[in-house]
């Protein structure tokens, strides 16, 4: 089966960052999407350990390991660009000034719930700063492949991990589709032209509701 690319899922989800956003994104896939923002569009992205305003990631060989986000990514910083305490930064994110919280995901509950960390031996080692970011954003986001490694559906009726957030997610772009989480239910609003619906539900752990017409997930080669 065909699927997206990480850097196709990010440069999907960066598509729909309002002008002048305020954006956190994730550590991990979500890192991405600052390096896809559309022309004629700014967002300003934030990172929990304290920058507002950087951009893309720099070259290779030209990082400044003074300057990076909370995933230990060297960033670069854009005109403007502001440097901050942590508490501050969380203060950001919990009175609600951040526009959205783009995040990734081991699953998502057709009720919105997320499950982003794991306790297991290969687990994240706690929950972090995502707790409070699915909380605090204003609207979240998830971007991920749409099955683990192993083929089973991340996108289920009910979570089976420790949740993040409770009834928190309204939109996931996966490696398949572009899936709106309303009424409790997944709905289906994108997918790959290459890919039937029968097909996409069948690796799609919750029933997926088709109201309308479906478009077709089209992104550039990157």
């Amino acid at each position: 089966m065909s699927r997206l690319s990480s850097n196709q899922i990010a440069w999907r989800a960066a598509q729909d960052i309002a002008d002048g956003a305020y954006v956190n994104l994730g550590i991990g896939l979500p890192e991405k999407v600052a390096q896809y923002q559309p022309a004629g569009r700014e967002a300003i992205f934030h990172t929990e350990n304290g920058i507002l305003n950087f951009g893309e990631s720099p070259a290779q060989g030209e990082e400044d390991w003074d300057m990076i986000n909370a995933g230990k990514k060297a960033v670069t910083l854009k005109p403007g660009a502001a440097f901050f305490h942590h508490a501050d930064s969380f203060a950001m994110v919990r009175g609600g000034h951040l526009d959205v919280a783009i995040l990734g995901a081991y699953q998502v509950a057709q009720t919105g719930d997320l499950a982003n960390w794991s306790t297991g031996p290969k687990g994240v080692p706690a929950v972090g700063g995502a707790m409070d970011l699915v909380h605090g954003a204003k609207r979240v986001a998830v971007i991920t492949d749409h099955v683990t490694k192993d083929g089973q559906p991340k996108l289920l009726e009910r979570c089976t991990l420790p949740l993040t957030g409770v009834g928190c997610v309204t939109r996931v772009y996966t490696s398949l589709a572009v899936v709106d989480i309303e009424g409790g239910r997944f709905v289906l609003r994108e997918k790959l032209p290459s890919l039937s619906i029968d097909e996409l539900q069948a690796v799609t752990g919750a029933k997926l509701h088709v109201p309308g017409p479906v478009a077709d997930l089209v992104v550039p080669e990157l």
